[in-house]
């Protein structure tokens, strides 16, 4: 009975299955030989939020019912264990050189060596849904776009499938979708309800859109600090497609939106790109003229900053766009808009399939001239690359751990580098850290050199640009990325060609020296914080230089860490072991020494040598905190130095037991004022005169500022001086209406760049000698502390690059970016700006570990 039950039930849905949107060229014939997302979930979609792993189950079923056509690439997991998986979709003739037809396209842009064979190239389109979880609606539509091309009846799928070999990604965030989906689900009775105050349309703190690790992975594709964009961008550097379509949601006010884009475009994208904005708008347009359906185009999405699922794809040589339907996490099943109208599931998943089959018959109705295209552009890479600058040389300077990094990001961006191999001099080099030409720059055989002539040649010119070149200051996203000044590099730009050798061999490490009297580790990058880390784990005592100083013939700089054989006793001969073995999977350099009687600077025992403390931390989360911001801390202590941290509940503050923390950091937040109560400011007040250290980041030391007993303020105005001036000029700086969202821009900082000066005799500022810029995002317009220490400042010239307002240039000179206040046996670090910002500013990291485990 069950199973007459059962069938009955999928008849029944596949009879009252809502028709088709209207598709130029579609049949309405149903192909027999595949399940329907209705046939298989048991339910139709848009009546309910599909879990990711039935959506995996789903594409599995199809492969299983058509392996002819649809084949099934499983890439990695999650952090919480969830499939990744693509779904490659193509005739019978072209999945069967499927591998052939992804070699010859590797072999025709120069990621892989040989000779592509003569056979017919099919182009290659890949289309994402769900990189922001709670944006639900995607990965409904992928079930639908599926279906779709597998029906051999149709018309428009054949002409598809017979020209275009189709990629799916069902869910690029699938620990953020379940989020979602199970919390809705859960919210949701037995049918939706539409008022905007139902608790359904209320998703709580952090919300479904972001990763296990609470990171935006849509501003990740470059940088792919994340697991998820590693193993896909892995995937996605063995395919180099030739269109990608990202799908997302927005507002639930908002009509539907599709390419062209918004400007800023970036002034290295191709006339061919350009021209196939428009392509894509025609074709989508002509299917939502159809259907009756609203959109709107050229607004609010630009395609510039590098590591969006739309320009990072156009910088690779691809046809880039982000497709934005109105809804969101909020929308649920069914919303009420402002207007009355109700705006449901289903019709947002209609939205995402008409425009995703519309992008790919575009395709299909091109795919010869699209090949060729694509050709041309890394073509034209390898021989006659664009930008000033031919040849990069990055400096050694004896920091192996940032050339490393920046290896590693290079590697997974298959940017191809060498070395310099010999001593030689470059002629004209543009200096990153002076902004100046020089005359003569000695380039030393360790040095790093990136040729431009390579096929990645213009995402390396983009990601090095010293300062993008805006056409339109309206834009949705940083503005200025440098990864010299991100990576804390002392680079040069080459105007002329400078051949890389192969990749240099790096020294072995020292073998262990069970007697030296100490080992030392140069404070400069991050191999060094996470060996400190792990030594702490494993209760060895480290102790540092707070000066530099000169032993055995070689000098080292502050911050030094020193590891004595005093204090270690406990470990014995097997001390020079350990120190070599964790330095050695850390990524660090060390020496070892057999005397701590220095030649300059301070002997070991000096008091200007202090023992590090395993400090205790602990992280404020939860409503208010802008997921991201607590996300960065959380994924640099949990991955980067797998170091243990406490993740506390911001509501919670109010019964916190103080005395379990050393360091308490705050990230960004927007209700402090809720959170930090004048109860809980005072025992807080108290926890650091005990010795406890507070870290106050970005609106967290803004909200501190003013307050009694914190002596971070801000700088005063000029008052009726400046009032006047103001009413003097009122006509000639009258607003217009029409102009009001760039007039608005004169008082943002939408990620531009600026150098820092630096103390760097201070802890917070040790292992930074070589300079330090920051990615400003907001102006806070922080005085000098009068009694503390300003260890990071800005002057009145310490603009680098990006879009900064003329009225945020002015805020910014002679202001507090970093400082460090004295309260009673505690202290307070003060950090205006985010260090660890999306985890690619790398040499922010350093100056952050600083401020935990440096700073008394």
């Amino acid at each position: 009975m069950k199973k007459v039950f059962l069938l009955a039930a999928l008849v029944t849905l596949v009879l009252t299955y809502p028709s088709r949107p209207v598709l130029a060229q579609a049949s309405t014939t149903t192909a027999t030989s595949v399940s329907s997302p209705a046939q298989f979930l048991g339910y139709r979609p848009g009546d309910r939020f599909t879990p990711h792993h039935r959506l995996i189950a789903y594409a599995e079923q199809v492969a299983r019912q058509l392996p002819n056509r649809v084949k099934l690439i499983p890439y990695g997991q999650t952090y919480e264990g969830r499939q990744l998986m693509v779904v490659v979709i193509a005739s019978e003739a072209n999945l069967a050189r499927l591998e052939e037809i992804r070699t010859n396209n590797l072999k025709r842009t120069g990621l892989l060596e040989g000779t592509p064979t003569t056979a017919p190239q099919p182009p290659i389109a890949w289309l994402s849904y769900n990189v922001h979880g709670n944006e639900a609606v995607s990965s409904e539509a992928f079930m639908e776009v599926l279906y779709r091309l597998t029906n051999t009846s149709d018309t428009l799928s054949r002409k598809i499938m017979n020209t275009t070999v189709v990629l799916l990604d069902p869910g690029l965030n699938p620990d953020g979708h379940d989020r979602y989906v199970n919390w809705y689900n859960q919210m949701l009775g037995r049918n939706p309800n539409p008022d905007p105050a139902a608790r359904e349309h209320s998703e709580p703190w952090p919300g479904g859109r972001y990763t296990h690790y609470l990171f935006d992975p849509n501003r990740d594709w470059a940088w792919q600090t994340q697991e998820n964009t590693q193993q896909r961008m892995a995937l996605y550097q063995q395919w180099m497609p030739q269109l990608h379509a990202d799908f997302h949601e927005m507002g639930a006010e908002s009509a539907y939106y599709f390419a062209p884009s918004a400007k800023p475009y970036h002034q290295d994208i191709t006339p061919y790109q350009r021209q196939f904005q428009q392509t894509i708008g025609q074709y989508s347009s002509r299917a939502f003229d159809k259907n009756g359906w609203l959109y709107y185009t050229r607004e609010r999405y630009d395609l510039f900053y590098p590591s969006y699922g739309d320009t990072y794809p156009t910088y690779n040589g691809a046809i880039g766009m982000t497709f934005e339907q109105g809804g969101g996490g909020r929308a649920g099943l069914a919303i009420r808009k402002e207007d009355g109208d109700t705006l449901t599931l289903r019709q947002r998943i209609d939205h995402h399939y008409t425009s995703g089959i519309a992008t790919l018959e575009s395709v299909a109705d091109r795919p010869a001239e699209i090949v060729k295209e694509f050709g041309q552009f890394f073509d034209k890479s390898r021989n006659t690359p664009i930008g000033a600058y031919k040849s990069y040389v990055i400096k050694a300077n004896g920091d192996a751990g940032r050339i490393r990094a920046l290896q590693q990001l290079l590697d997974r961006n298959k940017i191809s580098y060498g070395y310099a191999g010999k001593t030689q001099t470059a002629v004209g080099a543009f200096n990153y850290s002076t902004q100046k030409t020089e005359k003569n720059t000695a380039v030393a055989a360790e040095d790093m050199i990136i040729s431009a002539y390579q096929p990645k040649s213009t995402l390396l010119k983009i990601l090095f640009e010293p300062n993008s070149a805006l056409e339109d200051s309206a834009t949705y996203d940083i503005t200025a990325w440098s990864l010299p000044y991100a990576y804390g590099l002392q680079t040069y730009g080459l105007t002329t060609r400078l051949n890389p050798v192969g990749p240099s061999t790096p020294p072995p490490a020292p073998a262990p020296v069970a007697n030296a009297y100490a080992y030392l580790i140069r404070w400069q990058s991050v191999p060094a914080v996470k060996t400190l880390t792990a030594l702490m784990k494993q209760n060895v005592r480290v102790r540092v230089a707070e000066k530099p100083f000169e032993v055995e013939g070689k000098s080292y700089p502050y911050g030094t860490l020193i590891i004595t054989r005093t204090g270690n006793e406990q470990f014995g001969d097997r001390l020079g072991t350990l120190v070599n073995q964790t330095a050695t999977a850390n990524g660090s350099d060390y020496t070892p020494v057999q005397t701590g009687f220095v030649t300059t600077g301070s002997d070991f025992g000096s008091g200007s040598v202090f023992g590090l403390k395993a400090p205790k931390v602990g992280l404020v989360t939860g409503e208010g905190t802008p997921p991201p911001s607590a996300g960065e801390v959380w994924h640099f202590f949990d991955q980067t130095l797998n170091y243990p941290i406490t993740l506390l509940d911001g509501s919670s503050l109010g019964n916190l037991a103080w005395t379990k923390l050393d360091v308490l950091i705050l990230p960004s937040n927007y209700n402090y004022s809720r959170i930090l109560t004048e109860k809980t400011l005072t025992a807080l007040k108290e926890w650091i005169r005990a010795g406890g250290k507070l870290i106050a980041m970005e609106r967290a030391a803004s909200f501190l500022a003013g307050k009694d007993g914190f002596d971070l303020k801000e700088k005063p105005g000029d008052g009726d001086k400046v009032d006047k001036v103001r009413r003097e000029n009122r006509v000639d700086s009258l607003n217009v209406y029409a102009d009001r969202e760039r007039s608005a821009l004169s008082d943002e900082t939408p990620g531009s760049i600026y150098r820092v000066n630096m103390d760097t005799t201070h802890p917070l500022g040790f292992g930074l000698s070589g300079g330090y810029y920051s990615l400003v995002l907001n102006a806070y317009n922080f005085d000098f502390l009068k009694d503390g220490w300003n260890v990071g400042y800005l002057k009145n010239d310490n603009y680098v690059a990006g879009f900064s307002g003329k009225n945020v240039k002015g805020k910014l000179k002679n202001t507090l970016l970093m400082g460090v206040q004295t309260m009673g046996h505690g202290s307070i670090v003060y950090l205006a700006d985010d260090p660890l910002f999306r985890g690619f500013w790398y040499n922010g990291q350093l100056l952050f570990s600083n401020a935990v485990f440096m700073v008394n």
